[in-house]
Parts: C-alpha cells; structure tokens; sequence
C-alpha cells in the first residue's frame, strides 16, 4: 500500500468516527420521553452558538475549506461572533458567506482562516486582523475577502502521513550517512575550517558594510534594465541594421586581409627607405641649420623689411607726415668733417668690390702650402684679384692639413678678439659663417679669396660688420628698413 493510500484511509477513518459521533447523539435525542418538554427547534441556538439576530454579511474566497459545513462557527480572537450561511464553488475555489454580528468591527483588510477547534473537533472560520500590515477602513456588509487574505490550517491527517514518510526511511538514514561522512571529510582539518569560517565572516561583514552600494549598483541596473526595456525597439532597430554592415564585411574579408598584408610589407619597405635614406636626411638637415640659424638671427627684421616695402621709399612712419600733395620733412645734417671721413672708411668698397680699405697696404702673403710667396691679387698667385688686408698673415693662419678642433689666431694678427676658426663639421654658432667650398668671402676679417680647408667655420666675430651714418645717426641694414631715419 503506498503512502497516499494509507493517509486517504487515515482520513476516512476520521471522518467516520467524526459521522459515529453525530449519529449516537441524534439517536439520544430521538430516544427521550416527549414529556421532557424539548424545545422547538425555531428557538434553538446556531450550532456554531451564534444566536439568532441581526449582523451584515461578508463572503470570504478559499482554495481548499476542508470539510467546512454551513452553520459552522465565526470567531474573532476565539470568540464566536457569527456563523458560516453558505458554501459554494466558484471556478476553482470556494466561495463562504459569513454572518457576523453588527456590534463587531473588524478591518477592511480583515484576514480569514479554516480552523479546528481540537485535534479531532469541528472546523471554524477565524477572522482577524491583517498580521502584517496596518488595520484600514471598517469591514462593512457585502464586502470581499479574496483569495489573498484567506489560508487554512493543516488537517491531522496531513500530520501524520508527513510523519509516517519522514520515520518510514524518508531522509533519516541519509541524515546519519551524511552525518557520518561530514565527520570524516573534516577530521583533521579543524583549522583548516576555522579559517575558512574566519574568511567566510569577514566577507559577509564586509557585504554587510557594503550593503547600501550593493543596493545603489542592485537599484542602477534595475534602472539601465528598465530603459534598455522601455528603448527594446531602438535597440533592435540598430542590430538589424547592424546586419547589412556585418554582410558587407563578411564578404570583403578577403579584400580587407589583403589590405592589411600589403599595409605589413609597406610598414617593411618604408623602414628599408628610412634606413637607407638616413644619412642623406641627416644631411640634409644639417645643410638647412645655417639657414634657419640666419633666420633666427634676423628676429623680425624680415616682417619689418617687408612692412617697408609697402611703402617704399619712404619708411613705415612717413604717412603721418604726409599732408595732401606734400610732406613735411626735418632733416637734420651733421656737417662734422671728422665723422663724414670716419663713416666713409668704415665700409667704403674698392675697385674689386671686396670691401676692403682703400688706405690698406699690400704685403705679399706666403702659400698655403709652403711654396714661394704670392703676388697680390687672387690666393695662389693669380694675377687680377683685390687688395689684400694690412694683416701679417705669416703665422696667422693655422696648419691646413693639420687644422684643430677650434684655432685662434695669435693677437698680433690684429684680428678681432673671439674670432676663431672651427674645423670643417662644426655646428655653426649664432652669426658665425660656413665656407661650404673654403674660400673666404669679402666682408670676413681675414682677406678675401683666402683658401681654407671646405667646410671651415668662421666664428661671429670674424664677420665685419656693415655701419653707416644717415641723419646724425650710424646704424645698420636693419635700422635703414626699421623706418628709424625721420625723426
């Protein structure tokens, strides 16, 4: 016999006990002397020992009422308050119509349960307030209680199969073998687990002290979740256009693999151009750092020149002297004989265009190389070439084959101080000059023509500079184009 079979025979037992006892005591009462003087049975109490009067009714919805009967008792706080009318089925679950006195008030959010009065006694209905939340509004006549405020009690019967099962092998064993197997799994191992206890508590404390941003990141996808919901359709329209994009590129793969092959193999020949072209790039920059040097030097002279350009031949600051079809001009004319002298000998040109001065004496000037002197004109005994400088040049020229790093020439050459030669290579100073084929151009303070090794670097005091004197004034090139010459 299964257990099913055995608790449905229990319960059938029960109930026929439940029928034997209602049975003998009807019979005890048909068996009584109709001289006792019963009473009628209009003037009988309500089985339930609700007495008959006045009360409004509330209809109550249970899944399972058990064997509730009518006329069974209400009771409030085991109080009989009322009795049960009637019972019937509606759908899937059953339908009680109570009657309750209308001196008792009870919530509109009453609850309602199937009780048993004892372990073998009659069921009732047991009204009460909500235990969960707080009582609201007053249970008024025709109200509902639903199917959500309405449980019942557990029958004996269920009692006792669910007992049956669990002493007739429905877990003990296993509890004994599972038991007996924990014993040996951890034996042994004792502080092994009590640090795993040890860790486990600190993690649940440390969830408990992140509690609140547990909840905050819970409540923060909720929310992202919520909107992703709410945007579904955007969100499916973009992957369904995401599909064209996706078919177009798998049917370019090839294309695309090549691409990156071919990207690969460049990568390889541009390092191949950038090492072999190297030097030349080195070169090449070094070439251009004299003339950025020079453009450095020039500052903003350049923007000036260009400024007096535009109103060329007068400087910037003329327009403000102009006054319809004239110009107001001072000139002021210093007449001083000395100074006119002065500045024409400053840098006044020879016949040869060198720059050097016509008072200058020519000495002949020994070869480079070691050989007979020169005549004056060209380096190497040309004839035709310019007047030579009033420099001693024996000795003040280093050893060309043996030239040093950096050579200064001694003080009695009679050349500027800090005018030095640098060896071919050198990074040219601020205002210094590089003779690219080594021949010294005029305006330097060695003669012009002179033969040095290529690449030589002239320092910057070794450049003359150009001076003049315009308006009681000697300046430059740069103060001719600054517009300084109106005063």
């Amino acid at each position: 016999m299964s257990e099913r079979q055995r608790a449905n025979h229990q319960c059938s037992a029960a109930r026929l006990l439940r029928l034997l006892r209602i049975l003998a005591g009807a019979l005890a009462v048909a068996l009584l002397p109709a001289g006792c003087g019963l009473p009628e049975i209009a003037d009988l109490p309500l089985p339930g020992g609700k007495p008959a009067g006045t009360g409004y009714t509330v209809t109550a919805e249970f899944a399972d009422v058990l064997d509730l009967v009518p006329r069974a008792a209400v009771k409030v706080d085991d109080v009989t308050v009322g009795s049960v009318e009637k019972i019937s089925l509606s759908g899937w679950h059953a339908k009680v119509r109570l009657r309750i006195d209308r001196a008792v008030r009870l919530p509109a959010n009453a609850t309602a349960a199937v009780r048993q009065s004892s372990l073998l006694g009659e069921k009732y209905v047991a009204v009460a307030p909500p235990p969960t939340e707080p009582a609201r509004g007053r249970l008024a006549d025709g109200d509902l209680i639903p199917l959500s405020r309405t449980t019942r009690g557990a029958e004996v019967e269920e009692v006792l199969a669910a007992l049956g099962l669990l002493l007739n092998g429905g877990g003990l064993a296993q509890l004994r073998t599972i038991n007996a197997e924990l014993g040996k799994a951890l034996a042994g191992r004792e502080p092994e687990l009590r640090d795993t206890l040890a860790q486990l508590d600190t993690f649940l404390a440390g969830l408990d002290r992140q509690k609140a941003d547990i909840v905050r990141a819970i409540d923060a996808l909720d929310r992202l979740t919520g909107r992703l919901a709410r945007q579904r359709q955007v969100v499916g329209d973009a992957l369904d256009s995401l599909a064209p994009g996706l078919t177009v590129l798998a049917q370019q793969r090839a294309q695309l693999t090549k691409a990156l092959t071919a990207l690969g193999q460049l990568g390889t020949v541009g390092t191949q151009v950038i090492e072999r072209s190297r030097d030349d790039t080195v070169a090449s920059v070094k070439a251009l750092q004299p003339i950025l040097e020079q453009l450095a030097r020039a500052g903003d002279d350049l923007p000036k020149s260009l400024d007096f350009m535009l109103s060329y031949p007068f400087p910037p600051n003329v327009t403000g002297a102009i006054v319809g079809d004239f110009v107001n001009l001072s000139v002021t004319a210093d007449l001083d004989a000395a100074s006119i002298l002065a500045n024409l000998l400053a840098a006044a040109p020879t016949a040869s265009g060198s720059g050097i001065r016509p008072n200058a004496r020519v000495t002949p000037r020994p070869s480079t190389a070691g050989g007979a002197p020169t005549s004056p004109g060209k380096p190497g005994g040309k004839p035709g070439g310019g007047i030579l400088p009033d420099l001693p040049l024996t000795g003040c020229l280093p050893d060309l084959a043996k030239l040093p790093a950096v050579w200064t020439p001694p003080k009695e050459c009679g050349l500027p101080e800090g005018c030095q030669l640098l060896k071919p290579g050198s990074a040219v100073p601020l205002g210094g000059l590089l003779l690219p084929k080594g021949v010294v151009p005029p305006g330097t303070a060695f003669a012009a023509g002179t033969e040095l090794p290529a690449g030589t670097v002239l320092t910057a005091d070794c450049v003359l500079p150009l001076t003049g004197a315009v308006t009681g004034q000697l300046g430059g090139l740069t103060d001719l184009l600054g517009g300084g010459l109106l005063q």
